[in-house]
Order: C-alpha cells, then structure tokens, then sequence
C-alpha cells in the first residue's frame, strides 16, 4: 500500500492528554490537563437546563449559522469591546468555533500557504507546531528565557528577518504564565508591520492574571487591528472546557476567509451549547473579579505549599501553570520522571520537555485549576516526592 501522509508522520499523540490517561489508569490527583475539577458558573449552568428542557421541545437541535448563532457572536463581540475598547462587528468580524484550537487552525489556515515560515515563541502550547506544519509551513522558535521568559528583541528580528507569514501569540502564555508588558508588545508590532507579518494571538487566558500584571489586548496596539486574528474561548473563562466553544476576531477580510475555512473544518459549532454559553458573556464586571480573586489565591495555597517543601518552582504572572524545576532528581527524560511520579507519588503532570523547542529536561508543569481540597491532597502526596525518587 501507498505510504501514508508525511506531513504527519512525525507527530505523536499529545503528551498532555497522554498523561491524564496515565492518571487515570493509577488513580493519580491529575495536575496535567488544564482542567477543573469544580463546577462551572450556576447562571450557565441553569440556562443549559432551561435550554435542555427546549430541546425536548424540539428547539436547538439542528445547526446554527454556521459562523455562529447571532445571540453568540453579538455576545462575544459585546464583551470584547467592553474589555478592549475596541468596536466589533458581530456580523462580519466573529466567527464561532470548536474551542480555540480549531480557532487557530481556522486562523493559520486562512492566512499561511505552503512554504510559508510562522515564528512561534518557546516554551509554547504544543498544538501550535502542529498546526503550522498541517499548513504545510515551516516553524520558526524564538526562545523565551526563563524565569521571566522575556525575549531579545535582536533574536526576533532576525527570526522576522526570514520572511515569516505570522507570528502565534499566547498571552498569558501556557505554560509558563508569563504576561507581556505593554512594551514586549510593542516590539512584536513594530516588528509585525516593518515586516508585514500577521499575528495570531492565543487569549484564552485573558481574565486570569496577577498582582500587578495587566492583559494587553494585541489588536488594540496602533496598527495592529488589520494585522491580528484573535483565537479564544470560553474554556477557561467559564470552566467549561469540554463544551469546545471559541471564538476569532478579525477584520472583515480575515473574517471572510475564516468563515470558510471553518464551514469545511467542523460547519459550526454545537447549537445548544452556544445558547447557554450566551448568559456567561453577559457576566458583569463583578464575574471576572472573582475569578481572578479565585485563582490567584488558588495560586498562593500552590506557590506556598511548595516553597515549603522546598521544590523550586517558576511563578506564573497568568494563566494557571507552574513549572516545577526537577533537576535535582537526576533524570535524563522528564517524561520518565513525570511517568513514575505518577505511579510512586500519585501526582500527574506534563513533562516540560513537550513545549520547548530547545533541549530542555528539567522541568514538569502543573496546574492549579482544582478546588483547594484537590490542591492539598497534591501538595499532601509530594510530602513524599525525596523518599520515592
């Protein structure tokens, strides 16, 4: 038989996932995938009720439009604008999506052809060299530096230099938390118009950010609003990761195109649920607070639990990771330590090696989006991290 497809021959299965699987085989406190163990907003949760008795009714069963139901792309486009400043046209600017990810494939796809090179910073989220290789293009890393994962400016010039299509922005950044200054983005935009680059940002973490740390909107940076496609979601925002429902945002051109690359990807994104979804985008202010009041105390309980315990660890500006630094264990793959601190500790999480382009062992990453109890049952387990290792 013919070989199969070399463009994703190369791939594996997604290290995140793979890990939650492992979790569940031992029975492990899950810290891999970013996903709650608590209970989304009840207004969403009594809506999706209302709207389950509707479908008994026969309402919401078949497709919506197939960029999105109007009530859904008004109510991202409000919320945007109201965070932003910016003006967005629901009609010609938003399109649904199957959450973020087949947002930015939607993007990249619309915007890259073959051959085309796509800068992405290191360490980033690991469907984002998929995607641009799925578009047949070639990746370009520039390198964030740890601990506070800045960029040179000098670097990234010479990555534009190669005459790159684009450049994938996730801000706050999975997984190492970092937030850009407004200045960092302004050399990304200078650098986007001198070169003539799009740039696709990741915002899925916009309403999650700490101490003094401020979410800068890309598109709202002078020049930049014809030049940016925004991917996003409601994944995090409302902790309703498996609902898969996102969102880009882009000029009517971009938005033109996205809409149809979308129709072949996945023709829309599942009608009931954007009908419940719309009650969590017409959350007040007062939401959003709390949500960050929420996970930045979530923060402090994981931070302080393990300077206790003496594990070095980065501190995220956003988002909701950490990067536990295990070079003390003396292991030449983190996927092995990862793999038995799962079987002897009974905590999961992400080898570290899975979002840098460059050799890099000596990290894992966790996350804190768990109720307190399921964060100090962890912490309570890595107790006994030096005596099994």
């Amino acid at each position: 038989m013919k070989a199969l497809s070399t463009k994703t021959a190369g791939f594996t299965d997604s290290v995140i996932r793979r890990m939650t699987r492992i979790c569940n085989e031992y029975n492990a406190i899950n810290l891999s995938q970013g996903f709650p163990d608590f209970e989304p907003p009840r207004p969403i949760l009594d809506r999706l009720s209302t709207v389950a008795t509707d479908l008994a009714k026969g309402d919401f069963h078949q497709y919506a439009v197939t960029w999105g139901a109007q009530n859904f792309r008004e109510g991202v486009a409000k919320k945007y604008e109201h965070f932003s400043g910016q003006k967005i046209d629901p009609n010609s600017e938003v399109v649904a999506t199957c959450g973020s990810t087949e947002a930015m494939m939607a993007a990249m796809l619309s915007v890259v052809n073959p051959g085309d090179k796509v800068i992405i910073f290191s360490p980033f989220y690991e469907n984002y060299g998929a995607d641009t290789v799925l578009c047949g293009a070639e990746p370009v890393y520039v390198e964030l530096r740890a601990p506070d994962f800045t960029f040179d400016a000098n670097e990234l010039e010479d990555a534009f230099k190669q005459g790159v299509k684009a450049l994938v922005l996730c801000n706050p950044s999975n997984p190492s938390g970092k937030v850009f200054t407004r200045d960092e983005l302004l050399v990304i935009a200078g650098l986007a118009e001198k070169y003539d680059a799009y740039v696709i940002t990741d915002e899925v973490y916009e309403h999650i950010v700490y101490d003094t740390h401020r979410h800068v909107y890309f598109s709202t940076l002078p020049g930049m609003k014809d030049r940016t496609i925004v991917c996003s979601s409601l994944s995090k925002t409302y902790s309703i990761t498996g609902w898969r429902l996102g969102y880009t945002i882009a000029n009517a051109e971009i938005t033109d195109r996205i809409k149809k690359t979308h129709d072949f990807l996945t023709v829309g994104a599942a009608a009931p649920l954007q009908e419940a979804a719309v009650t969590g985008l017409g959350f007040t202010d007062e939401y959003y607070a709390g949500l960050q009041k929420k996970y930045a105390g979530k923060r402090k309980l994981m931070l302080d639990g393990l300077d206790a315990l003496k594990i070095p660890h980065t501190v995220p500006e956003g988002a909701y990771y950490i990067l536990l630094d295990i070079s003390e264990f003396g292991y030449k793959s983190d996927l092995d330590f990862a793999t038995e601190l799962i079987k002897k500790v009974g905590v999961g999480t992400v080898p570290g090696s899975s979002f840098f382009k460059q050799e890099e062992n000596r990290f894992v990453r966790i996350h804190f989006a768990k109720k307190d109890e399921t964060l100090n049952a962890a912490l309570e387990k890595l107790e006994d991290i030096r005596k099994k290792f």
